[in-house]
């Protein structure tokens, strides 16, 4: 089993920066992508930025220069610095992670959400 622990959310005014930080751990052989979804008030939960253990990212429209995916493979952690935030990025952020299990199954798990506002 694979556990996500997310922290770095809270309330921040517009124009202002956060990092989201994601650690992975548990029965993990190799996680090949990691990535930060967000689900907004009454929509559906949609990818922000994703990362593959080469380091190729990918991101929404929305959020390009703004925002900045990295990771550690050494640690399985993955980040989300988000710059110039906007109102329309408050939403529950969750973290994702997908790779093999040392049993060699597949795994694909969630992190428990971190509420990000962004309001004056």
């Amino acid at each position: 089993q694979v556990q996500l622990v997310e922290s770095g959310g809270g309330l921040v005014q517009p124009g202002g920066s956060l990092k989201l930080s994601c650690a992975a751990s548990g029965n993990i052989f190799s996680v090949h992508t990691m990535g930060w979804y967000r689900q907004a008030p009454g929509k559906q939960r949609d990818l922000v930025a994703a990362i593959t253990s080469g380091g190729s990212a990918k991101y929404v429209d929305s959020v390009k220069g703004r925002f900045t995916i990295s990771r550690d493979n050494a640690k399985n952690m993955v980040y989300l610095q988000r710059n110039s935030l906007k109102p329309e990025d408050t939403a529950v952020y969750y973290c994702n992670a997908e790779g093999f299990s040392y049993a060699a199954s597949e795994f694909d798990s969630w992190g428990q959400g971190n509420q990000v506002t962004v309001s004056s």
